[in-house]
């Protein structure tokens, strides 16, 4: 049985710890508005930016020459994973849950004897992939020292996914992120970027007139559209981190407070005890006399 000096200790330290998960519940919630607003904002234009490039597809000619951002080098051997998850933890499910649905697409790739290369963004994903797929993964990239999602580091990891595209190192490039939806949920998510999946339902009824013609106006957009896709999937990623660590941190903050009332209980009892044990001593002692 602990002593009574021991619990009062690990009363003052679960308080402690309590302090800080509801402080840092507090912060998520503050980014958490901030983080969804941006979020649901980037939605929109990067929609409507797939639809356009759609569209433009659908009037090329020449399908056989057209950019192969857009229709791909023709195989489909090499696989390049862009797995995204966070910098920091204490975000429950968030990571996890990124790479176990990032593992399940490496087993089928795998399985197919196909080439699997990955790229991680974010340490997180990164330490826990390394112990199984360490020889698959060709770069880490982190943000850690940015202090806010930016399309400047979106940019960078689109840069370097087309550097490698044009340089012959993948035929296929899939991105992997988790969706926010609300703060309880966040939807892990595998979207092809390169080449561009054509079998998505493009819902626009608009029409355009291109000029110059399709392929040149391609040549510039396609690029912007892989780094507009990984901001997109970086903005999703922010709201679902900040998301999942506010639950998390509430659940933890319960918890603390639910262990702090047993190890009191606990204290009072043995307290308690001591009290009792003491006054049979006294009363022993004076009988005796």
């Amino acid at each position: 049985m602990a002593s009574l000096d021991d619990l009062k200790k690990r009363i003052a330290s679960v308080k402690s710890t309590q302090k800080i998960t509801k402080a840092m519940k507090m912060v998520a919630a503050a980014k958490l508005r901030r983080a969804q607003e941006s979020a649901e904002r980037g939605r929109p234009y990067s929609e409507k930016m797939n639809n356009i490039i759609l569209n433009l597809s659908n009037g090329i000619s020449d399908k056989e020459n057209a950019p192969k951002l857009l229709s791909g080098t023709g195989e489909n051997k090499v696989h390049l994973c862009v797995v995204m998850t966070s910098d920091r933890g204490l975000c429950g499910g968030f990571n996890s849950n990124i790479i176990k649905k990032a593992k399940s697409y490496f087993s089928k790739i795998l399985n197919e004897g196909k080439q699997l290369k990955i790229i991680t963004v974010g340490s997180k994903g990164n330490d826990q992939l390394k112990r199984v797929y360490g020889d698959k993964i060709i770069e880490n990239i982190s943000f850690k020292e940015s202090k806010n999602t930016n399309y400047f580091d979106a940019d960078k990891v689109g840069r370097t996914i087309i550097e490698k595209f044009e340089a012959g190192e993948f035929d296929i490039c899939t991105i992997f992120y988790n969706q926010f939806k609300n703060v309880i949920t966040q939807l892990p998510q595998a979207q092809q970027i390169i080449p561009l999946n054509n079998e998505e339902d493009n819902n626009s009824d608009e029409s355009y007139e291109f000029e110059p013609d399709e392929d040149e106006i391609l040549s510039n957009l396609l690029p912007k559209n892989i780094s507009t896709q990984i901001f997109k999937a970086m903005l999703e990623n922010s709201a679902s981190e900040q998301g999942s660590r506010m639950s998390a941190m509430d659940n933890a903050t319960r918890n603390a407070g639910e262990m702090v009332d047993k190890l009191t209980i606990e204290y009072n009892r043995s307290r308690q005890a001591a009290i009792t044990k003491e006054l049979i001593e006294i009363i022993s002692g004076a009988e005796s006399l």
